[in-house]
C-alpha cells in the first residue's frame, strides 16, 4: 500500500474515510520510510529497532529461502519489551518471520496469535488461520473481516489491562480479490479490473480500521491508546500502475515509490495533529512507543537498535538531532548483494545503487551508484553525481562500511540460529 493509496492525498480516487479522518487527527511523518522494499525485512526492522540484515531477514520467500526469511531467534521483539513491561501482548494477520515451531510469534513475544505464519493466502475467501498454535479453516467470510473481528475481539479481552496489539492486514497484498459490487463500483469509475480489487481491498481495510477505532470509543479507552497505521512498502508493480504521488519506483525497488510509505501516530486528547517532514525509520518505532509509554528496555537492547525516538517530533517538544543521520535499505532475493538495490539517505541526499534483477535470484552486478537530491528532485529523476562529487564520494564510502557490518551481523546471526 502506498501513499496515494489514501484518499486524503491523491484527491479522493478512492474511498478511505476512516484513514483520511485518522490522518487529520494524527501525526503524520510526511517522509516515513519503510526498513525495506518488500514484506519480511521490513516487519524485522519494525518489531527489533535493528536493520532487517542484523537479524538475519534479508528475503521475503519461506519456501525457497527459509532461513533467509527467519527473525533471528537471538533478537528482541517489540512483543518483548511490552511483555516484559507488563502489557498482554497479541499479533493479528500476518507474522512471516519464520515458520519452524521456535519461530511462532507466541515464542517471540506474542502471548496470543490469531493469523498466519507466511504469505499462504491462496484466497481472501479461502483460508486457514493460526489461533493460538490451533489450525482453523475458513470458507466464505472475507479474510479482512475476520482478520478486524479478530482485533475487537482482542481488544474486548483485554480492555481492562494494557495491552500492546500488532494488527498485520494482508490486504492489498496478491492474490487480488474483494466483494464484486465493491469492485464493479470502482470499475463504473473507469479503474481496469486489478485497480479496481486493490482499491476495493483497500476500502474494506479501512472500514475495519473504522470499525476498531469505534471499538475503542465504545470502550471508553480511545483517550488511553495510542494508534500507529503504516505500510510495509510501496505498491505492487504487478498490480497495477495506481497513483502514488509521481513517486519514482515501486514495491522491491529501493526508490522512493518502493520504501515511502504512510505513517502516522495517534493518541487521542494527547498528540496534536501536525505534519513533519523529517525523515522517520521503521526502526525509530521500537525506541519511539517505548518512550511514549515510558517502558523500562534492557540497556544492552537499547545499544543494538539502529533507529532513534520519534517522541520528541510527535510532541512538538524536541528537533530531530538525536535521531541518525543517515538511513540505509538492500535488498534483492537469496544472499544480499550489496552492489545493486542499495540506497542510503542523509538529509536531502540519496545514492542509490540501481536495482538489477535476473530470474528468481539477483545475480551480482556492479551498477554504477547513482545521487538524487530530493528536495528538488523528489521523483529521482536526475542524478547529480557529477556535479557533487564530494558529497557523492563520502555517501558511497558510508554506504560500503554500512554493507559490510550489516552483513558481518547476519552472518552472525545465521550461524546463531543453525
Amino acid at each position: 500500500m502506498g501513499i496515494g493509496d489514501i484518499a486524503a492525498l491523491n484527491g479522493g480516487l478512492n474511498n478511505t474515510p476512516a484513514l483520511d479522518g485518522l490522518l487529520h487527527q494524527s501525526v503524520w511523518f510526511n517522509q516515513g520510510y519503510s526498513g525495506s522494499a518488500v514484506c519480511a525485512p521490513a516487519r524485522a526492522a519494525l518489531l527489533t529497532g535493528r536493520y532487517p540484515h542484523r537479524t538475519g531477514v534479508v528475503s521475503l520467500s519461506l519456501v525457497n529461502f527459509p532461513t533467509l526469511t527467519s527473525l533471528g531467534l537471538h533478537e528482541q521483539t517489540m512483543a518483548d519489551v511490552f511483555q516484559a513491561n507488563g502489557y498482554h501482548t497479541g499479533l493479528v494477520g500476518k507474522w512471516h518471520l519464520g515458520i519452524r515451531p521456535e519461530y511462532h510469534p507466541m515464542k517471540r513475544g506474542f502471548r496470543e496469535f490469531r493469523g498466519f505464519m507466511g504469505p499462504d493466502i491462496k484466497t481472501y475467501y479461502k483460508f486457514q488461520l493460526d489461533s493460538n498454535g490451533v489450525r482453523k479453516a475458513y470458507d466464505g467470510p472475507y479474510l479482512t473481516d475476520v482478520l478486524t473481528e479478530q482485533a475487537i475481539d482482542y481488544v474486548r479481552a483485554h480492555q481492562g489491562e494494557p495491552f500492546f496489539l500488532h494488527l498485520a492486514y494482508y490486504a492489498p497484498h496478491r492474490p487480488l480479490g474483494a466483494p464484486e459490487e465493491l469492485v464493479a463500483s470502482y470499475q463504473e469509475k473507469g479503474y481496469d479490473l486489478k485497480t479496481a480489487k486493490i482499491y476495493a481491498m483497500i476500502e474494506i481495510m479501512d472500514r475495519g480500521i473504522g470499525k476498531l477505532l469505534d471499538e475503542l470509543d465504545m470502550l471508553n479507552i480511545r483517550e488511553n491508546t495510542i494508534v500507529v497505521f503504516a505500510s510495509d512498502n510501496g505498491p505492487d508493480p504487478l498490480t497495477g500502475e495506481r497513483f502514488n504521488q509521481q513517486l519514482n519506483g515501486r514495491k522491491y525497488a529501493i526508490y522512493e515509490g518502493g520504501i515511502r510509505v504512510p505513517l502516522f501516530f495517534h493518541w487521542k486528547g494527547k498528540f496534536t495533529a501536525h505534519k513533519v517532514d523529517e525523515v522517520a525509520h521503521f526502526t525509530d518505532m521500537l525506541p519511539t512507543l517505548s518512550e511514549l509509554c515510558q517502558l523500562e528496555v534492557d540497556k544492552t537492547v537499547m545499544d543494538r537498535l539502529d533507529g532513534g525516538s520519534l517522541a520528541g517530533l510527535i510532541s512538538g517538544n524536541r528537533s530531530a538531532k538525536d535521531l541518525p543521520k543517515a538511513r540505509y535499505w538492500q535488498w534483492n532475493r537469496g544472499v544480499p548483494y550489496y552492489t545493486h538495490n542499495a540506497a542510503m539517505r542523509e538529509g536531502d541526499w540519496k545514492l542509490v545503487y540501481p536495482p538489477v534483477t535476473t530470474g528468481l535470484v539477483d545475480s551480482q552486478s556492479t551498477s554504477r551508484p547513482m545521487l538524487f537530491n530530493l528536495k528538488s528532485d523528489p521523483a529521482e529523476s536526475t542524478d547529480v553525481s557529477a556535479a557533487n562529487p564530494g558529497i557523492f564520494g563520502r555517501m558511497k564510502v558510508m554506504l560500503e562500511d554500512w554493507s559490510r557490518k550489516v552483513e558481518a551481523d547476519r552472518l552472525k546471526a545465521t550461524a546463531y540460529d543453525n
